[in-house]
């Protein structure tokens, strides 16, 4: 009786440690899955969102200043019962395009200074309601510099869309975002390319046979990529909030689209 009882609590020990080591694996492939599962490679599903609502994004984090066009906003979110999407986003392109600027604007400064930097890698984040499902971006800032680039694999895999951004007022790295398509292409086949002509404010300042110019040019790479072009301004917040609810909708089939716009002098949209 003795022995049976010794087995009996040696059983029980042993069923003990492996419940709580397999407490502690949940936990640790919990927190896996929330901060590194961008760079593994899984495939994304997302389901069709409902249509009950005419204005389907409504922004969890009251900010303003980043949208281009009014927005419902969610003071008060009980998120605990609510689906949730983390939606990966790659920015590529050279140095002193205006990325850095071009995300502060969308997430906003608040959230700038939580965002995780490292040499190369800026990562920030943007939470919004979408008819009922929280959203949320995971944006991945890819240093311009050749030290940088090996940042590409890990910050493309599972990314939803690839931002390739240029400065419209330096042709040469308009010229460049061939280079960053290329190098994307061999992680990530399947995401939204984007391409962003940034700095419109100072690019409306240039001859206008020079606009014209690098119009044409940037029209070319984007049928060449199947993208769809956007000319922005960080500065004066022109096309920034407008992106990122493109890519959603194309996610996500919302009854949201935008308008092509092919006039010399305006911000370019053109797909």
């Amino acid at each position: 009786m003795t022995q049976l009882c010794r087995r009996v609590v040696h059983v029980n020990v042993r069923w003990s440690i492996l419940e709580r080591v397999s407490v502690i694996s949940k936990f640790f492939r919990f927190i896996w899955d929330r901060i590194v599962v961008c760079s593994l490679g899984r495939p994304s599903r997302y389901r069709r969102l409902s249509r009950r609502s005419s204005s389907p994004f409504t922004e969890v984090v009251e900010d303003a200043s980043s949208s281009d066009e009014p927005t419902t906003t969610c003071n008060v979110c009980d998120t605990a019962d609510q689906d949730s999407v983390t939606l990966k986003i790659s920015l590529l392109g050279d140095c002193q395009i205006g990325k850095t600027s071009f995300v502060i604007k969308y997430v906003g400064d608040e959230q700038e200074k939580r965002s995780l930097q490292m040499t190369g890698l800026n990562l920030m984040d943007k939470t919004l309601l979408v008819q009922g499902a929280q959203i949320s971006f995971s944006i991945w800032d890819v240093g311009g510099d050749k030290g940088s680039q090996d940042h590409v694999p890990i910050a493309c895999k599972d990314a939803v869309a690839i931002f390739y951004m240029f400065d419209l007022t330096s042709r040469c790295t308009l010229n460049s975002v061939v280079g960053w398509y290329s190098q994307s292409r061999k992680w990530n086949q399947t995401a939204i390319p984007i391409l962003i002509g940034t700095k419109f404010d100072d690019f409306v300042k240039l001859p206008p046979d020079l606009q014209w110019t690098i119009v044409t040019q940037a029209r070319a790479y984007t049928k060449a990529m199947k993208a769809t072009l956007f000319f922005s301004s960080a500065t004066h917040n022109i096309n920034v909030n407008k992106i990122f609810k493109f890519i959603m909708a194309k996610l996500f089939n919302l009854p949201w689209t935008v308008e092509r716009n092919l006039t010399i002098g305006e911000p370019i949209i053109d797909f």
